[in-house]
């Protein structure tokens, strides 16, 4: 593997996919993208400590604290990361980074708290895991 991507939200299973990248593609570039899904009227943050009404300079503050969390998973395996933002559908953009970073794999990170079809992946996982252009690797 040349590049991976992940896909970064604030929730374990994203830092856990982040720290598995980290751990077995160590010759890879890692590329961290998060997309701030502008129909999501409440942006959870453990800075915040709950929902409030968000603004653009939220989405910011939030995505660079979470970058931040990144980089820091990133340097206790002596690896740096490229960042990414994106907004809209996570899905959807998560896909289309994926074609326009030209990466070779995808570790996504899983809630699995659906209890709908999507069961065994969270909503966004699933979306990935069908429309991807590369392989892709769940971490629950």
């Amino acid at each position: 593997m040349d590049h991976v991507l992940v896909p970064l939200d604030d929730f374990e299973p994203a830092r856990a996919a982040l720290e598995h990248t980290c751990q077995s593609y160590q010759d890879a570039e890692i590329t961290v993208v998060h997309v701030a899904d502008p129909t999501d009227t409440h942006l959870y943050t453990e800075l915040t400590g709950g929902l409030r009404s968000t603004t653009e300079s939220d989405y910011r503050e939030a995505t660079e604290e979470l970058f931040r969390e990144a980089r820091t998973i990133a340097t206790g395996y002596d690896r740096t990361i490229e960042t990414d933002q994106r907004v809209g559908k996570p899905g959807k953009e998560i896909v289309r980074a994926a074609e326009n970073l030209e990466v070779d794999h995808i570790v996504v990170g899983s809630h699995g708290r659906s209890m709908t079809s999507r069961v065994l992946l969270g909503s966004v996982a699933e979306y990935v895991v069908r429309r991807a252009p590369v392989s892709v690797t769940v971490i629950r």
